[in-house]
């Protein structure tokens, strides 16, 4: 028998609404609307079909601070995480935002009406609270802290919402499963017991171990319930994740594993994260739940020390236990045994025997570099999965970042660069120049700042696209912010994929040099004040923080500066 839903009852908005749902699509034609973001469409889903249960909507100012400070909702129902809808004060204006305002919610990516809020309060959270209450420190080093800082709007909207439709998915639709419909699996397949699996990594031989020695130890199932929607940045994607979910299934013994994906956005919230996941679990109809060392944990903070204990988040789940009603399993270290060709807890193997294990990131270095990956540590059908979504060095793409002042040689070695690479072979090769997608249709300098960082912003993007399919990418746009640099950095890491291998070279030629060799005169306008925005006369080049490398045409030829980032990507094992 399935475990209860927390707090008693499944808030399966859908089915609760599906008589309405013709007159909510109706209303919804002329109710004023807000477009979600990636991250609130994932909570809305979980909303909308009972993931997040009792929830029956966005949380309420009340809800809200009693979470952040008590771990509760107002009623005092165990509740650890914020699930907010985030507006601006443009937002609130344009919608007429007020108490008894309905609002439809659209779907980012085709704009469908997916439910309609009935707006209860639009307050303005403590944020710099919320980050030191919920990811325990104010710390940009945090994703969900980094997140909370540069995306999240001002204010929060609370109400409760009316389910209209369930967003469409077209990937892996046979494996997402609602509450509902999974409790209906277990019920079909009589499974009383079953032990839930949170990842949001690839799996390998250990994790089977694992998993398969919990569910024997408890007489139960296993359940591997993947995380699916927003993850931390830089990890593996998640259509390569469920190919291997897949391929590891099949060596599980007959009967019983279930492979189920989860649309969650993970906060790494830690200690708090971890009784979310045990709520969201139990929702879903799972009896156990495997909490892992340092669960859900985003790794190291500012000074370099993790932001969490590595049983901080156990030791919370225990804490509340009784009212959780979802067994914990602690989660095993498993290490290798050669000499048994078997994997047992690192606590239970017997002082002086040979033990093998291989970390992460010497998973990713045998990944990057082509080397073996033993058939003990994971499977073949695994490690060719992994091999096809991360290809070896020589194969990745790259983006090559060049900036400097005008005049500053930037775009002639970007040119010279790009003819060395051709010429070396073995991928294609782009070159952005300046800041636009087509510099062309565009005269320098005229754009506003705001033209310039979303022009930046497209360049970014494109850029990444084209890494990602393993282009060589050379970018030499006018960037003479740091901010707009980290911004281009962050996209290329987080959306390249394979491709997010990002070297930033500073040319720093002097401005007297580069005035001196300006033939199209634009020193010279600009110190007429015919023209505005150029670095180096009215804006400031600010420092380039960290580059990779540093060059001036002042002092180096072109075929030298060439040579050294030839040498730069040798290094790195690209060429």
């Amino acid at each position: 028998m399935a475990n209860a839903p927390h707090g008693g009852v499944l808030k399966d908005l859908v089915a609760r609404d599906e008589h309405l749902r013709d007159n909510l699509k109706a209303e919804a034609h002329a109710l004023p609307e807000i477009v979600l973001t990636e991250r609130q469409l994932c909570d809305l889903e979980l909303l909308m079909n009972g993931g997040f249960s009792p929830l029956e909507g966005f949380m309420t100012e009340a809800d809200y601070k009693n979470v952040v400070d008590n771990l509760r909702l107002a009623d005092g129902t165990l509740f650890p995480m914020p699930i907010t809808l985030d507006v601006s004060r443009e937002d609130i204006d344009r919608l007429s935002l007020k108490t008894g305002a309905r609002i439809v919610l659209r779907d980012p990516r085709d704009e469908q009406p997916l439910a309609i809020i009935t707006v209860e309060d639009v307050y303005r959270p403590d944020q710099v609270k919320e980050a030191i209450q919920v990811f325990g420190a104010d710390d940009p080093a945090h994703p969900a802290v980094a997140y909370l800082r540069n995306k999240v709007k001002e204010y929060y909207v609370g109400g409760k919402v009316q389910a209209i439709q369930s967003p469409i998915h077209f990937d892996y639709v046979a494996l997402r499963y609602t509450p509902a419909e999974l409790r209906a699996h277990f019920k079909k397949l009589a499974w009383r017991r079953v032990v839930a699996f949170q990842t949001r990594n690839p799996m390998h031989r250990a994790h089977r171990e694992l998993t398969v020695r919990a569910a024997r130890q408890r007489q139960a199932n296993v359940l591997i319930h993947p995380v699916v929607g927003l993850t931390k940045p830089g990890d593996v994607d998640h259509y390569t994740r469920v190919r291997v979910y897949e391929a590891i299934m099949a060596k599980y013994p007959n009967g019983m594993g279930h492979l189920a994906l989860l649309p969650l956005a993970m906060r790494m919230a830690g200690p708090r994260e971890a009784v979310w996941h045990a709520i969201i679990r139990k929702n879903f109809g799972a009896t156990h739940f495997i909490v892992g060392r340092d669960h859900a944990g985003p790794g190291k903070n500012s000074q370099g020390k993790d932001f969490y204990g590595p049983y901080d988040a156990q030791d919370l789940v225990m804490k509340y236990h009784e009212e959780l009603q979802i067994e914990m399993v602690p989660f095993q270290q498993m290490t290798y045994l050669p000499s048994t060709d078997e994997y047992q807890p690192v606590d239970e193997v017997p002082k002086g025997v040979q033990t093998l294990d291989i970390s992460g990131t010497e998973l990713r270095r045998r990944l990057k570099t082509g080397a073996p990956i033993p058939d003990w540590f994971s499977y073949d059908a695994v490690v060719k999965t992994l091999r096809e979504s991360y290809p070896p060095r020589p194969k990745q793409g790259f983006v090559i970042f060049l900036t400097g002042l005008h005049g500053s040689g930037k775009e002639t070695i970007a040119k010279a660069l790009q003819v060395t690479l051709n010429q070396q072979g073995g991928r294609s090769v782009s070159l952005l120049l300046g800041d636009t997608i087509r510099p062309e249709l565009d005269t320098p300098f005229s754009a506003t700042p705001e033209e310039h960082s979303k022009n930046l912003q497209r360049v970014a993007f494109v850029a990444a696209e084209l890494a990602r399919a393993g282009a060589a990418v050379i970018l030499a746009p006018n960037a003479y912010k740091q901010a707009a640099r980290d911004a281009i950095k962050d996209t290329i890491l987080h959306q390249a994929g394979p491709g997010g291998n990002f070297f930033g070279i500073h040319v720093a030629t002097p401005l007297e040099h580069c005035e001196a060799n300006d033939r199209k005169g634009v020193y010279a306008r600009a110190r007429r004040g015919e023209i505005r925005g150029v670095p180096g006369v009215d804006e400031t080049f600010e420092a380039f923080e960290r580059p990779q490398l540093t060059v001036d045409v002042s002092k180096q030829n072109i075929p030298e500066i060439v040579h050294s980032i030839v040498l730069l990507l040798e290094t790195e094992s690209l060429l």
